[in-house]
């Protein structure tokens, strides 16, 4: 099912250039720079994971130190969906090609009695994922392919300016998590350069993850379509077509991390088996290394699910028994949610943490 939607997040994201960010970044405004507090992760609760952490940068930045490592070759990976934002109740970026379908329905009227566009209008995501690849794609022709990049950048943007997560009302982009957004500032200010390498589509996320977590589009890595180049009108376009060009999930993060970045990172952020990869990938090399899990146990202020100890199995976004056990043999870090995190959520709108 992962492998279906890293398909779908393919085509939904496969076009769109980089448009410029519309306000200061999130993550410059949510999470106080390490140099400037005498705690760089305030909504951490001092405990183990915390502790791994400020202990992994402080070896990594120790001058002439036995684990120093030079700057160049500070670098630290995320995962997106699960690791830097909410994915339930299912990740955004199909809810922004459901959203997507349903715009477009006036136009087409015999979607209504079509499948899987009759699901889609619905919401029936079992259906639609039960007509397989060839529903997925069928749905992804009709409502992005033939757009230029620059039409699509246009969507998310208004998309993500407006849309609303369903159980909480807020922003997808207030969805992100704060104690994240701290971590990202406290590696940036100890000289560490930090990506996201994510099986969501890449352009879906490049329009406004520098807003939000500081992270410039170059420095994002995801599933991607095929473009092709057009003359329209004598103007230079890029148009997306419905063909896979490359998954970054599972085996294919480390084949990403390489292609795009070209350095192995000394740091890795997951949260499910599609990270798993990407975690061995980077602690595989000598020298000082660090790989954390978040484990999404907190059923009051976010979600709970597993199915490790014991939680729901939701079959998108998991965390089995066996990575769990993976983690604990080979000394990784694994975050629970629910005792690490002071808080999850940044400030809304009303001055309150969640």
């Amino acid at each position: 099912m992962r492998i279906l939607l890293s398909v779908l997040f393919v085509f939904v994201s496969a076009a769109c250039d980089r448009a410029p960010a519309s306000s200061a970044p999130l993550a410059a405004s949510s999470a106080t720079p390490a140099t400037a507090a005498a705690d760089p992760l305030p909504s951490w609760h001092d405990r183990a994971p915390k502790q791994a952490i400020v202990g992994f940068v402080g070896r990594v930045t120790k001058d002439r130190g036995p684990d120093f490592v030079p700057i160049p070759e500070r670098i630290a990976t995320f995962d997106n969906d699960g690791t830097l934002w909410a994915e339930k109740p299912l990740p955004f970026e199909l809810l922004f090609a459901l959203d997507r379908v349903k715009a477009l329905a006036p136009q087409h009227p015999e979607w209504q009695t079509t499948e899987p566009f009759a699901s889609a209008l619905t919401g029936d995501l079992a259906n639609i994922i039960a007509s397989g690849e060839k529903g997925v794609m069928a749905i992804l022709a009709a409502t992005h392919a033939g757009m230029t990049t620059d039409e699509f950048a246009r969507d998310v943007q208004d998309w993500i300016a407006t849309a609303r997560h369903p159980k909480t009302g807020r922003l997808f982009t207030e969805m992100v998590y704060q104690p994240m957004l701290e971590l990202l500032a406290y590696l940036r200010a100890n000289g560490f350069k930090t990506f996201i390498v994510s099986g969501g589509g890449v352009e879906f996320m490049r329009p406004w993850t520098e807003r939000v977590y500081g992270i410039p589009p170059e420095q994002v890595v995801g599933s991607s379509g095929t473009l092709k180049f057009e003359m329209r009108d004598r103007v230079p376009v890029l148009i997306k077509l419905a063909e896979v060009d490359f998954i970054d999930d599972k085996e294919g993060k480390p084949v990403g991390i390489e292609s795009h970045i070209g350095r192995r990172p000394i740091a890795a952020f997951g949260n499910s088996d599609g990270d798993l990869q990407m975690l061995q990938w980077t602690m595989a090399a000598s020298g000082a290394r660090f790989a954390l899990f978040v484990h999404h146990d907190d059923a009051a202020r976010e979600y709970a699910y597993g199915p490790a100890r014991g939680l729901p199995d939701t079959k998108l976004g998991t965390f089995p028994p066996e990575l769990d056990e993976h983690a604990k043999k080979d000394g990784w870090t694994v975050v629970s949610m629910k005792n690490d995190w002071i808080t999850v959520f940044p400030k809304g709108k009303d001055g309150t943490h969640r």
